[in-house]
């Protein structure tokens, strides 16, 4: 990395570092990191996992998980077609109750980002303001095995065709090769791929692939290293790679963002990906973050679900509240 490369990282990691984010210095500060209690890890998650709520409480968790989801097609099929279908299906989750609130945002494809700008409309925009984002998944996904060029041009493709948010994925060979400078470099360069010709930035989740990590260890360090070079949010899976996203490595990496934020004042976003499929299960996740990180990041520039299916048990047992029963699975549409 060269010296002017040096005075354009992430001035956090440079004071924390002390200088460049090599393979040395990082593996220095990385490994110091205080190591992970697994055994206490999984028994806070279990213990959050069985909290109950009121009903009136449940509804407005819904409403949350609806407010926080990123609605997802990542296939080989996708077509401009089940797209629209997709945005269509954000911006009126249920067709029959217009209290509903909007997802998030929509990921797709970076070929397929055109479409769901196209299709958004008016309503593409901040979340936060009530709008649907586009995130567009980018850097050889869900591999990452591609050359750095390719995935900065894949990247700035995304970003110059309208998406929002970039969700990329680390190198996770050099990362459990101990290549932590390659790692960091890439993420930066990423993070600079995702500058607009105005000034903006699209917001950059960078994705750990806990499921290939194999210890709580190498995921403390690699949501640390996300955060140094400059993620603006820290995302659990693909969603191609079993386990996914699990309560416990959420856990895990609220707490890297609450450490980050007391040592900081910065606050960077967290996003479980992949298996969480049920209302229940997502109720779980909302209540982790609320007492982990705090219910100040219960908002979708600080939280996201990344699902395809979710959606439509939350509609139901949202349906459920107001009607006393279930309804049948036809009064969802399907994906």
């Amino acid at each position: 990395m060269t010296r002017t490369d040096l005075q354009t990282l992430p001035e956090r990691a440079v004071q924390l570092l002390g200088g460049e984010p090599d393979d040395t210095t990082l593996r220095r500060y990385l490994h110091g990191l205080p190591g992970v209690d697994a055994v206490g890890l999984e028994q806070r998650a279990g213990d959050l996992g069985t909290r109950s709520i009121k009903t009136t409480s449940k509804a407005w968790a819904l409403d949350t998980v609806i407010r926080l989801i990123d609605l997802t097609t990542l296939e080989g099929a996708d077509t401009p077609g089940k797209v629209r279908s997709l945005v269509a299906k954000a911006l009126t989750p249920d067709a029959a109750d217009p209290t509903c609130p909007r997802v998030a945002a929509v990921c797709v494809y970076g070929d397929m980002v055109p479409y769901a700008v196209d299709a958004l409309g008016e309503a593409h925009g901040d979340p936060d303001d009530g709008l649907v984002s586009v995130a567009a998944v980018a850097t050889a996904f869900p591999s990452g095995r591609a050359s750095l060029a390719i995935k900065l041009a894949d990247t700035a493709e995304a970003v110059a065709a309208g998406a929002d948010e970039i969700d990329m994925v680390i190198d996770r060979g050099a990362f459990l090769s101990g290549r932590y400078g390659t790692v960091f470099d890439q993420i930066a360069r990423v993070k600079r791929a995702c500058r607009r010709e105005d000034g903006s930035s699209a917001s950059l989740k960078v994705i750990l692939e806990t499921g290939e990590l194999a210890t709580h260890d190498n995921i403390k360090r690699a949501s640390w290293l996300a955060i140094l070079a400059g993620a603006d949010f820290i995302k659990t899976s693909t969603g191609k790679v079993q386990p996914a996203a699990t309560l416990p490595t959420t856990l895990l990496m609220l707490e890297v963002v609450r450490d980050w934020y007391r040592a900081t004042g910065e606050r960077v976003g967290v996003k479980p990906a992949g298996g969480i499929r049920t209302a229940k299960d997502a109720i779980k996740y909302v209540v982790t973050v609320a007492e982990i990180a705090g219910e100040e990041w219960l908002q979708p520039h600080l939280f996201r679900f990344g699902a395809s299916s979710l959606l439509n048990d939350v509609l139901r047992q949202r349906q459920k509240i107001g009607s006393g029963h279930y309804t049948g699975t036809d009064y969802v549409t399907v994906d």
